[in-house]
């Protein structure tokens, strides 16, 4: 038997899922984050040396590992690519190997086919697409400093503008300035300001804001609807230039990431847009994760007589 390996190379953690040849699924774990960007060389080897440990306890072997994918963000800078292949040869695995962006493996394990559209709207924003003659297009993703617009991130920014506007009478009363000051555990403008320009905060402390914004929409706030319909325009139009470019106006969309899954507003709003400009699209969340697809990726590009 040979198999196959798809890892989820995420911020905090990395997903692995091992598969046989026949697409079954023998083993499925996680383990520390495999990104050069927010980690250092030693705890990126040590992450995919027990990662590559374990594939070979699971696989009898890493000889019977055929083939192994790897989605992670930040593989459009080419020394990240090299940096990784070179560690997880030291690792001791010589088979095949795929580093792609995990916008392609989130594709895949969304439709369970790497032809298709994402949107992702999570921590930060992205859209992708690849149509059956193999032309991708990708919009968004740039990061929190200059995009990510519809994002938790960019949710709960606005949240927090709306409480200092507010506090400040640039806005009507609204309902988040109770909810912040709620989940933060604070009282005071001072000690809100004093969160968001501490250095130990970062963008993912920001995000965590963003489920605040479902609890006020349902009380009809008006400063929460206006922050979900602007989420909602920021999203749909991350999705046009994908589609527009793809021809895939009568094509399927899977929506992903916990803005578009856990706030009704949003998705709602979002998916009555997306019917209304494309009547012929289909609009579905995400059949399975990264790993599952990155797993996907591994197994079609093995050869026939492997499996």
């Amino acid at each position: 038997m040979r198999y196959a390996a798809g890892l989820d190379g995420g911020g905090t953690k990395t997903a692995v899922k091992v598969i046989d040849e026949l697409g079954s699924t023998v083993h499925t774990f996680a383990s520390g984050a495999i990104n050069y960007n927010g980690q250092d060389e030693a705890s990126v080897r040590s992450s995919l040396q027990d990662i590559f440990d374990t594939i070979a306890k699971v696989c009898g072997g890493l000889t019977h590992c055929a083939q192994v994918c790897i989605g992670a963000a930040g593989v459009s800078n080419p020394t990240v690519v090299t940096r990784l292949e070179s560690t997880i040869r030291a690792c001791g695995y010589q088979g095949e190997l795929l580093i792609t962006g995990d916008q392609e493996t989130a594709l895949c394990g969304a439709h369970d086919s790497e032809y298709g559209m994402i949107v992702i709207a999570g921590t930060g924003s992205i859209c992708y697409g690849k149509n059956k003659a193999g032309v991708s297009h990708r919009t968004g993703g740039y990061g929190h400093l200059i995009d990510d617009e519809g994002s938790g991130y960019s949710i709960g920014r606005d949240l927090l503008a709306a409480v200092v506007r507010a506090h400040d009478g640039r806005l009507p009363e609204t309902a988040i300035e109770r909810m912040v000051f709620e989940q933060l555990q604070m009282e005071s403008i001072q000690q809100i300001i004093g969160f968001v320009y501490d250095k130990r905060t970062n963008k993912k402390d920001i995000a965590a804001l963003a489920p605040i914004l479902s609890d006020a929409s349902a009380l009809g706030d008006e400063t929460a609807l206006a922050i979900a319909n602007k989420s909602t325009h920021s999203l749909f139009e991350l999705v046009v230039p994908v589609v527009e470019k793809l021809s895939l106006q009568e094509g399927s969309l899977a929506m992903a990431g916990s803005v578009l899954l856990k706030n009704p507003f949003v998705r709602n709003a979002f998916a009555d847009m997306l019917k209304k400009e494309y009547p012929g699209m289909n609009c579905i969340t995400a059949k399975s994760d990264a790993a599952s697809g990155a797993a996907l990726m591994a197994l079609n590009r093995m050869p026939r007589e492997e499996r």
